[in-house]
Formats: structure tokens, sequence, C-alpha cells
């Protein structure tokens, strides 16, 4: 997936989870940030930041927030991209070679997944999480108690019970990753889950991305530890 007019600023605060104040070009501008996690490690006064500038007259803001530097190292921090960029690769026949349906918001029982797939042999639910959290080269998820991450994994779970194939995807917003696993000190039942959902056979897979600047895209498997 590509961003168009990207703009460089220097984050200052964010006196709320979907606004932030950042410098640019000499002047302070509030920016939409795509992204209602907590981000404290990234979000820190000074950071250097990636704007995308919207020219809609229907905003209340004219940037979104797109990605941040961490040290040397560009994490994309917009939530609705590790769909984008699942679905791109998806669709590439990356994952199910033979696909002859693919949709996207597929609801079953009382949980709603980000994709179903049907091949001439399987039906597949899979369930995309984007990651942001990255310390020392390993990347975790969540980074903050998630409920609704936790009703997925179990709803997972279910679908295998009921004869279809179960994914979960986490698609780590960054490059140069160690392994990925849960943050089992954040949200202990979310960990417990996603290794209860391994064990019952649902696939747990994790991949980092190719940041730039104007871009983000899948590229390798990343090494999941339960």
């Amino acid at each position: 997936m590509f961003y168009k007019n990207i703009k460089e600023g220097r984050f200052l605060e964010r006196p709320n989870r979907f606004i932030a104040k950042i410098e640019i070009n000499g002047s302070i501008e509030s920016c939409h940030v795509k992204n209602t996690g907590r981000c404290k490690e990234l979000l820190i006064p000074g950071a250097k930041v990636l704007l995308e500038e919207c020219s809609s007259p229907q905003r209340k803001t004219k940037y979104d927030l797109i990605s941040v530097w961490k040290g040397e190292r560009l994490i994309n921090m917009d939530s609705a991209a590790p769909n984008q960029v699942f679905g791109e690769w998806l669709r590439d026949g990356r994952l199910f070679p033979d696909a002859r349906e693919i949709k996207a918001e597929k609801s079953h029982g009382d949980s709603r997944f980000d994709f179903f797939v049907e091949t001439s042999t399987a039906q597949a639910f899979i369930e995309v999480k984007g990651v942001t959290l990255e310390k020392e080269g390993v990347a975790r998820f969540p980074d903050a108690p998630t409920e609704r991450g936790l009703k997925h994994l179990y709803s997972l779970i279910r679908c295998v019970e009921e004869g279809f194939q179960a994914y979960a995807a986490f698609v780590i917003q960054m490059q140069g990753i160690r392994y990925f696993e849960a943050n089992r000190q954040t949200h202990p039942a979310f960990a417990e889950a996603l290794r209860k959902a391994a064990a019952a056979g649902v696939q747990v897979m994790a991949w980092d991305c190719r940041v730039t600047e104007k871009s983000l895209c899948l590229n390798e498997a990343v090494e999941v530890h339960l």
C-alpha cells in the first residue's frame, strides 16, 4: 500500500487517543492519530514522525499520523494498514494459491473476522492483528488488554471445532524482528488464549513489513514463540 503527500514532523504531545500535537514546518498542528492504542514507547516528545496531508474540507485535522522513528527503525502505526497489506498479500495468492473466493469482514457466530477464504477443499477464517510494540528485536501483542482480541481467539477455536480452518495473523508494522510473542505481562489471558488456540489447531502466524516513508508491504515470516 502507498501513501501520498507525506510530510515530516516532530511529535509534541497527545491530548487524547485520537489527536496529536505535531510541529511541522515551524508551526504546531493538530493531527489525527490512526491508532487508538497506547503507543507510549513510540510517541515520545521530540520523536520524528511522518504525516499524510489530507485535502478533504470535511476533516477537522489536516494531517494523519502514519509512522514514527524509534531510533533507526521506522514503524508504521496506521491501525488500518495491517488489514490492507495482508489483504493485498492474500489476494496475490500467497497463502491460498487456489482461493476461489476471498471476502473481507465476514461474520460467523457472534464474531466478525477480517477475512474468509474458500478453496476447492476448505473454508478458512482469518483474524489480522497489527503489532507496533517492540523491545530488543522482539515484537509483542497486545500493548494494552484487549477483550475484543481475546474473544476473537476463542471464536477461532470454535471455527476449528466446526470444521473450518482458522488463522490468527499478526502483521508486525516494522522490519528486523527476531521473533513474535504474546504480551503475557500486559494481558496474561490473551497469551494463554493464544497458546490454547494453537493447541486447538488455529494457525498462528506472524510477518514483518517493509516500511518506507511512502509505503508498507508484507515482508517475511517471523518465528512465533508461544
